[in-house]
């Protein structure tokens, strides 16, 4: 047999598997010293095998080898009983080589087969969890985009009249602007992103000043700072002479008239 004949009997994958027999691993010793293509072949095959095994991250447990090894033992020493004799056979029948090599084969689709589908699922399952958060991701950008356009358009109004609402005493930095619809439906709105971050027990409260009169324009919904721009619509007014923001203490009803400082207030 010449070494292309060895490398290409399969008996080189037996060997490396473990599963040639003694006096296969004998012969398969003999070709290695007697070829060099021989030696590199199986050098080759051990390599690839030990790189594979080594590129999974989950291996099977070690006693599924030792059961097929166990399997195997117990198929080659196997007696065969003649069916039209009363006596055993001491005639012992071994594994062909073709059986040999088919287990090996076996083994091998086994444990690549246990591994890619582990692989398989894990990056299944990693590829879900990051498709979750860029939905997440998706939905947040759309809702702040939805905000946006949403406080764009009353800025943009041709209907709309801005006003200035400058800090006083109270917070002198403090400042705030009302967008009011006062040629069509009368509808108020403040940007209150400049005001500062109200404490827990407090909330503020927007007043319209109407005949020299401060009236409740409703309470402002306090966020972080800096958190989204956001424009909020208060209560509606035909006309008003100025609008200002105070600082309430936190209750079940607005306050009638401002009882805490005023922080901002602009005229019209």
């Amino acid at each position: 047999m010449n070494s292309n004949e060895i490398i290409s009997s399969g008996l080189l994958e037996l060997y490396a598997t473990g599963l040639a027999s003694a006096e296969e691993a004998m012969q398969v010793q003999q070709w290695v010293g007697q070829y060099t293509e021989v030696a590199d072949e199986l050098a080759q095959i051990e390599t690839c095998m030990e790189a594979y095994s080594q590129s999974q991250s989950i291996q099977p447990d070690a006693s599924v080898k030792e059961k097929i090894f166990a399997k195997i033992n117990q198929l080659e020493s196997a007696k065969i009983i003649p069916l039209n004799s009363g006596e055993e056979s001491s005639n012992v029948i071994g594994i062909s080589s073709f059986w040999k090599k088919m287990a090996a084969a076996v083994v091998l689709l086994l444990i690549g087969s246990v591994a890619v589908n582990v692989s398989l699922y894990n990056n299944n399952k990693n590829v879900v969890s990051q498709l979750v958060n860029i939905q997440q991701a998706l939905a947040g950008l759309q809702e702040k985009n939805n905000d946006m356009a949403a406080d764009m358009k009353v800025v943009q109004s041709k209907y709309s009249l801005p006003v200035s609402l400058a800090g006083l005493e109270a917070a002198p930095d403090a400042a705030a602007k009302i967008f009011w619809m006062k040629n069509t439906t009368g509808e108020v709105y403040i940007d209150a992103s400049n005001l500062p971050d109200a404490p827990v027990d407090k909330q503020y409260q927007l007043w319209a000043f109407v005949d020299g009169k401060p009236v409740d324009a409703g309470l402002i919904i306090s966020t972080e700072k800096g958190s989204k721009y956001r424009i909020q619509k208060m209560k509606t007014f035909g006309r008003a002479e100025a609008f200002a923001v105070s600082l309430e203490d936190k209750k079940e009803k607005p306050s009638v008239v401002p009882e805490g400082p005023v922080y901002v207030m602009g005229k019209m």
